[in-house]
């Protein structure tokens, strides 16, 4: 394969073996495809899941999303390549090390992109619509609004609740306002623990701005304030939803639903406090996926629903 004007020392010297296919792997981020499971909010919510064809939609949307967000996890790796270079952990991803040619992501986006609409158009055109939007809205986080204090958190948290939107939209399952407005206040506070772990970095760094971010270490107070409050909202917001008389129409055990309060409550104030001691993961879902505490708390949460759900077994 010829690679145009790469010379011989640009080119990966374990392109044939196994260290260069996983370098792909984790360039395209296949993790972070996890996200995508947000899809399926809408349906679990309204207790739709045991319609086959909705669920075959959704996987079919799922993957078509994936393809997508690695379409743009490419894009704005090439475009932050020299900040990513400065950095002590994305200077190991595959384009700001070298392990993989850039030529290589300049094939590989197109296509990505090419797939991921082709399989989207079996998902249906109001599913399409909002993929498109995802994109658009990616790319001017990548190109623009990364560069703008809090503006950056706030688009992260929307593409978190656009893939909400694009559940229902496969689905046609009318989008509860609870559910919108506890997703948005939830993911926002991601977003802040994802820019405060960076700047709780530059303790320990030379630097005292965050490259191709409009931040200082002086916004690491204001921005942890901002995260904690957001987690707190979505908590009273959940907390204020099981008392309403859609949860007693939707579950045979609705005080069980309750249980759900402490257990987001906990797992929203124990992330930031593994922020604070500067052991949080710069992406909180890496930290999630990967924290036993988290874990627990997941499972918990879903056992839960479950038990709320079917009523006790006694």
């Amino acid at each position: 394969m010829s690679f145009g004007a790469l010379s011989p020392e640009q080119l990966p010297s374990n392109a044939g073996n196994k260290s260069f296919l996983f370098a792909w792997i984790k360039e395209l981020r296949i993790h972070q495809w996890l996200k995508n499971l947000l899809l399926f909010a809408p349906i679990l919510a309204a207790h739709q899941e045991a319609n086959s064809s909705k669920i075959a939609k959704l996987v079919e949307a799922f993957f078509a999303f994936g393809l997508i967000a690695s379409s743009v996890y490419l894009t704005n790796d090439l475009i932050d390549i020299e900040s990513d270079r400065a950095h002590p952990r994305k200077s190991r991803r595959g384009f700001a090390s070298g392990q993989i040619p850039i030529v290589q992501g300049k094939i590989a986006i197109p296509l990505l992109l090419l797939v991921g609409f082709l399989l989207a158009g079996f998902a249906g055109s109001n599913f399409v619509g909002w993929l498109v939007v995802y994109l658009l809205t990616t790319l001017a986080y990548s190109f623009t609004l990364k560069q703008i204090a809090i503006v950056d958190c706030l688009t992260l948290a929307s593409l978190y609740v656009i893939r909400i939107i694009a559940g229902a939209a496969v689905t046609h399952i009318p989008l509860s306002f609870w559910l919108l407005a506890f997703s948005i206040f939830l993911f926002l506070s991601l977003a802040f623990v994802k820019r405060f772990a960076e700047l709780h970095t530059l303790r320990n760094s030379s630097r005292t701005t965050l490259t191709g971010r409009d931040y200082s270490e002086e916004d690491e107070g204001l921005v942890q304030l901002l995260g904690v409050s957001s987690g707190f909202a979505a908590v009273l917001i959940l907390g204020l939803y099981v008392n309403t008389d859609t949860v007693r129409q939707l579950y045979k055990s609705p005080e069980v639903v309750w249980g759900l309060v402490p257990v987001l409550l906990y797992w929203i104030s124990f992330i930031w406090l593994k922020a604070n001691r500067g052991e949080m993961n710069d992406d909180p879902l890496v930290f999630a996926v990967k924290d036993r505490a988290s874990l627990l708390s997941g499972l918990l949460f879903a056992a839960i629903l479950f038990v709320g759900t079917v009523g006790w077994p006694w």
